[in-house]
């Protein structure tokens, strides 16, 4: 079989690599989106983000008035622990900054694509790649294997999830640091109207359970569990642990939905293991961009800001590995990689720092109750979970000890 040549091959059609694809055929750069499901379907992922996602995605150039459309306002995240204490984290909104939102990813999704497609990207759907062969010495090109076809990419790109075959490829996938943890996540009918509404974060014995608003009068409901759920899940199953879980979430006065008898908009969608790490992003002739590049946890609400910010950097380095006769793309290659260290590594120490308190109910109860007392201490916490101002703020030892402080 002949391989037939392309300039970039995006593993992957979801959000990072259509948006990739965009960025890359504005520039007048060939390039093959291969995605395997044929149509688009709800799969597990977060739909609640900062303000800091909607800015990222206005500089991808989807228009306001579609962005309007797949967002709900979400003044507030109510943070509420086993014990009771709630801590209202609004990433910015008190001081005068847009809300968080709730993504409709049914409706956002399409909508990357088809400005993909518009800027001259070729999308396939229903076609899976099988194997990818990087490549190596003076020929950087990279085989993929597709169920009807090869294609020969000068640059591939990994835009596939945790279980990347472009991160496997490059060997470069490591299992996350963190306990195995399962993922479910599903929509549910919501009699009150469109508008903005707060949403809820809700821990519980080795688990979380976020509930977000999303348009066209629904609620996203995303369960977090960790290890000692395993036994409950393989006996019980997931909607029985599902439901479970929602009968413990505390009923509000101004939200008097029935989380255990909402009706369901499609079925449990799972994901596990829910995190991944990577010792590197690039190297000559491929990247990795979105979750393939790395993911720890969705607590923070990062996952598709981090994967719009992934895209706006590639899309960069992928241009220089293309440069002429491609001798740019070892340097490329490591550029990107460590830009995205640099934009990332502060928030990821706090994301292990969150992580660390989560482990331990005593502690994180403690943390907990002294931001619900302390506002500006609460407000900045906010802003850098939002990625709003720098991760570093939140690791400031004066910081730590004002919340830790009696």
């Amino acid at each position: 079989m002949t391989a037939r040549p392309v300039d970039v091959a995006i593993v992957g059609g979801g959000p990072a690599g259509t948006t990739l694809a965009a960025y890359l055929a504005r520039r007048g750069i060939e390039v093959v989106v291969v995605e395997r499901a044929p149509a688009w379907h709800w799969r597990a992922g977060g739909v609640f983000s900062s303000p800091a996602a909607v800015a990222a995605l206005a500089r991808t150039g989807l228009d306001g008035a579609t962005t309007d459309a797949v967002t709900r306002q979400i003044p507030v995240l109510r943070l509420e622990t086993p014990r009771g204490a709630v801590v209202p984290l609004s990433y910015g909104a008190e001081a005068g900054g847009p809300p968080a939102v709730g993504f409709d990813r049914s409706r956002l999704d399409p909508a990357l694509e088809a400005m993909a497609v518009a800027a001259g990207a070729t999308l396939r759907r229903g076609v899976a790649v099988s194997t990818v062969r990087l490549g190596d010495g003076r020929d950087r090109s990279a085989i993929l294997t597709l169920h009807d076809e090869e294609l020969r990419a000068r640059v591939v790109v990994g835009a596939d999830g945790v279980h990347s075959i472009v991160g496997a490829a490059a060997r470069v996938a490591r299992a996350a640091r963190l306990p195995p943890r399962v993922g479910l996540t599903w929509h549910v009918r919501d009699a009150a109207p469109d508008g903005p509404r707060d949403g809820r974060l809700v821990v519980f014995r080795d688990g979380y359970v976020g509930l977000a608003p999303v348009p066209g009068a629904r609620r996203n409901i995303g369960i977090v569990l960790g290890p000692s759920w395993k036994a409950a899940l393989a006996d019980d199953g997931a909607e029985a642990v599902a439901r479970q879980i929602l009968a413990g979430v505390p009923a509000l006065s101004d939200d008097p939905i029935d989380w255990t008898t909402a009706e369901p908009c499609e079925r449990i969608a799972g994901a596990s293991p829910l995190g991944a790490r990577v010792t590197r992003r690039a190297g000559p002739g491929w990247f990795l961009v979105g979750d393939a590049a790395g993911f720890l946890d969705p607590f923070t609400g990062e996952g598709l800001h981090r994967a719009l910010v992934s895209t706006e950097l590639a899309a960069d380095a992928v241009e220089a590995a293309l440069g002429i006769g491609g001798r740019g793309a070892a340097a490329a290659a490591a550029a990107y990689d460590a830009a995205m260290r640099r934009r990332f590594a502060s928030k990821d120490a706090v994301s292990w720092l969150v992580q660390t308190f989560l482990q331990r109910p005593r502690l994180f109860e403690y943390a907990a109750r002294r931001l619900a007392d302390r506002p500006t201490l609460r407000a900045r916490m906010g802003l850098v979970m939002g990625d709003l101002v720098p991760a570093s703020r939140g690791l400031d030892p004066r910081f730590l000890a004002a919340v830790l402080a009696p």
